[in-house]
C-alpha cells in the first residue's frame, strides 16, 4: 500500500496540530491556507516593523503544547521561551477602585480583602476550591475526551449520579453562581468576564465555565517575542515531520465521490486527492455550503442566533501615560448587564463597553513605568479590544457605529486616567466585518457558538462528520475555543483520521492531476527558536 495522504484545510492552530500528529504517524500531509501565513485567529499586525499580537495574547494549559512537541520527539522549550505571569490582570471600574489578580491565589485573596471585604476574601477562597472541583470533574470525561456525552460525564463521577453532575454547576448561570461567593458587585463583574473567554455572556453561560478561573491559577505564560511565535514554532515542527504548508492556497470545494471525501479543488482549478480531509474552519462555513453542496451535509448548520462574541480591536503604537498598565488591564463599564444585552439581544455595540488593553512591552509582573520597553519616541505596543456582536458582513453595523464605539472606548480609558498619544498612521482597527471576511459564515464570531444553556458544550460537533473521510478541527468543534482547546481539537481530528484509515485500509486512488503542489511558500517551515 502506498503512503496515505491527509489534506488540511486551514492553517490555524487546530490544523497545524492535526498536521503535526498525522505527519509523525507517517502520513503524507499537506496544509492549504488561503492567507499568506499560518496562524488563523492567532495573528500579528506589524506597525513600523514591530509585531503586535492581535488575537490571543497569552498561553494557558501549556502541558498540551509540551505533549504535542514531545510526541513528535522535540521539546517546546527548545523553540520558545515562556515566561510565567505573576500578575494575571489589573482591573479598574468606572465608579472607582483598582484590583490586581495574581497567579498566587492567596495573594489575590489578600488583595480582595483590602479591595472589598474579609467576607469577599473568604468567598474567593471558597470559589477557588469550587472551580478546582469543577475542573477535576470535567478534565477527563470532557476536555480530554474526543466526543463527550452527558452519559460519559455521569459515568465519570460514578454512581453519585445527579449529585456528581451537580458538582460541575451546570444548572445555574455564571452570574447567579458568582453571587454565592461575592458580595461586591465589582467582583461579580471581574469573574463574570471569564465567560467572554469563550465568547459568551455570564448571564447566560452555565456556571461550569467558572473553571476558567482555575485554569488561570494553574499557570499563565507570555511567549517571548509574541505569541505568534507559537504558530511559527508549530509550523516549523510540522515541516520537520514532512508536512508541506502552502500559503495563498484557497480551497473552493471538497470533492465528494462515492459518498466519501476524496479530494480538494483550489480556487485556480487545481485538484488534490487525499485519503482524509480535515477542515480547520468554522463549521458554519462547511455546513453553509462554502466548500460545496456535497460537503455541506457533513455537519448541521448552527443558528446565527447562537454565535459567540466578535470584537472591535485596535493594534497600535502609542505613548501611554497616567494609569499604571500591567501586561493585561481591564476597564469595566458601568452597566454590565446592559452591555451583554446590547451584544447578544440587540446586536449592537455597547455604549459603555468594557475595555481590555494588552501592553505587550510590559512583563506580567509588578513593574514600574521605567521598566517598560519603549521605542525611541516613547511608544509601546498596545492591543485594545472591546466585545462586539457577531453581525459582521450583514450591514447592521456601519463605519459610523465603529467610530462611535471607538470614541466611547478611548473616552473610557481617559476617565480611568490612561492617556494614549494615538497616531492614526500607527493604528490598525479590525472590525467584525473584517473578521467575517477573514472567517466566512461566522459573522465575525471568534469562538464558534456561544456557550449558553445547560447542554451547549455538548452540542459542539466532534472530529468525525456525516461524510466519511471528512473531519473537523477548530474552535467551533469540540472541545471549543481558546488556544489550548483548539490545539486539542486538531489532535482529536488526527486520532480519528488515523483510526479510520487503519480500519478501512484506505489508499489514495490516483496521483494528483492538474497544477503542482509545491508552488507557494511553506509558511513558517524554518521557524525554530
Amino acid at each position: 500500500m502506498g503512503t496515505q495522504r491527509a489534506l488540511i484545510v486551514g492553517g490555524g492552530l487546530g490544523g497545524l496540530a492535526a498536521a503535526i500528529e498525522l505527519g509523525r504517524r507517517g502520513l503524507e500531509v499537506m496544509v492549504l491556507e488561503r492567507a499568506p501565513k499560518v496562524g488563523g485567529k492567532m495573528r500579528e499586525v506589524v506597525i513600523d516593523g514591530r509585531g503586535i499580537d492581535s488575537g490571543p495574547t497569552v498561553l494557558t494549559m501549556r502541558g498540551i503544547f509540551d505533549e504535542l512537541f514531545e510526541a513528535a520527539g522535540e521539546r517546546l522549550d527548545d523553540h520558545l521561551t515562556l515566561d510565567p505571569m505573576t500578575v494575571l490582570a489589573r482591573h479598574a471600574w468606572e465608579e472607582g477602585g483598582r484590583l490586581d489578580l495574581f497567579a498566587d491565589h492567596e495573594r489575590s485573596a489578600e488583595a480582595i480583602g483590602r479591595f472589598a471585604s474579609a467576607a469577599d476574601a473568604r468567598g474567593y477562597r471558597r470559589f477557588c476550591e469550587h472551580t478546582r472541583r469543577i475542573f477535576e470533574v470535567v478534565e477527563g470525561p470532557f476536555i480530554a475526551s474526543s466526543r463527550p456525552t452527558l452519559g460519559s460525564l455521569v459515568a465519570a463521577v460514578g454512581w453519585r449520579g445527579i449529585l456528581g453532575i451537580a458538582d460541575v454547576d451546570a444548572h445555574r448561570t455564571m452570574w447567579r453562581a458568582l453571587g454565592a461567593f461575592f458580595r461586591d458587585p465589582r467582583l461579580r463583574q471581574l469573574f463574570g468576564r471569564y465567560a467572554t473567554y469563550y465568547g459568551s455572556s455570564p448571564f447566560a453561560a452555565p456556571a461550569t465555565l467558572n473553571l476558567i478561573a482555575h485554569v488561570e491559577q494553574r499557570g499563565v505564560w507570555t511567549v517571548r517575542g509574541g505569541i505568534y511565535r507559537l504558530a511559527e514554532a508549530m509550523a516549523g515542527l510540522a515541516a520537520r515531520q514532512g508536512v508541506v504548508i502552502r500559503g495563498d492556497a484557497e480551497v473552493s470545494r471538497v470533492i465528494v465521490e462515492g459518498g466519501r471525501a476524496r479530494a480538494l479543488e483550489l480556487a485556480d482549478g487545481e485538484r488534490i486527492d487525499g485519503d482524509a480531509i480535515v477542515v480547520n474552519a468554522d463549521v458554519a462555513a462547511l455546513a453553509g455550503g462554502l466548500l460545496g453542496a456535497p460537503a455541506a451535509r457533513a455537519a448541521r448548520a448552527p443558528s446565527p442566533r447562537r454565535r459567540s462574541l466578535s470584537a472591535l480591536t485596535w493594534s497600535l503604537l502609542a505613548e501611554a501615560r497616567g494609569f499604571p498598565l500591567t501586561r493585561h488591564s481591564v476597564f469595566f463599564g458601568g452597566d454590565y448587564e446592559g452591555e451583554f444585552r446590547a451584544l447578544f439581544d440587540e446586536g449592537r455595540l455597547p455604549p459603555r463597553p468594557t475595555v481590555y488593553v494588552c501592553a505587550q512591552d510590559r512583563p506580567g509582573d509588578d513593574v514600574a513605568d521605567a521598566d517598560v520597553d519603549v521605542d525611541a519616541e516613547g511608544r509601546e505596543r498596545l492591543f485594545v479590544l472591546v466585545n462586539a456582536p457577531a453581525v459582521g458582513g450583514e450591514g447592521r453595523l456601519s463605519e459610523g457605529d465603529y467610530d462611535a464605539c471607538e470614541a466611547a472606548t478611548f473616552r473610557a480609558l481617559e476617565r480611568a486616567g490612561l492617556s494614549l498619544s494615538r497616531d492614526p498612521s500607527r493604528t490598525r482597527r479590525t472590525t467584525p466585518d473584517e473578521l467575517a471576511r477573514r472567517f466566512p459564515a461566522t459573522g465575525g464570531a471568534i469562538y464558534g457558538a456561544a456557550t449558553h444553556g445547560l447542554t451547549a458544550t455538548l452540542r459542539r460537533p466532534g472530529a468525525r462528520t456525516r461524510v466519511p473521510g471528512l473531519y473537523l478541527a477548530g474552535g467551533s468543534a469540540h472541545p471549543g475555543a481558546g488556544v489550548p482547546m483548539v490545539t486539542l481539537s486538531g489532535r482529536f481530528a488526527a486520532s480519528a483520521v488515523a483510526e479510520d484509515l487503519a480500519s478501512t485500509g484506505s489508499r489514495r486512488r490516483a496521483a494528483t492531476p492538474g497544477g503542482t503542489s509545491t508552488g507557494s511558500a511553506t509558511t513558517g517551515a524554518s521557524a525554530s527558536r
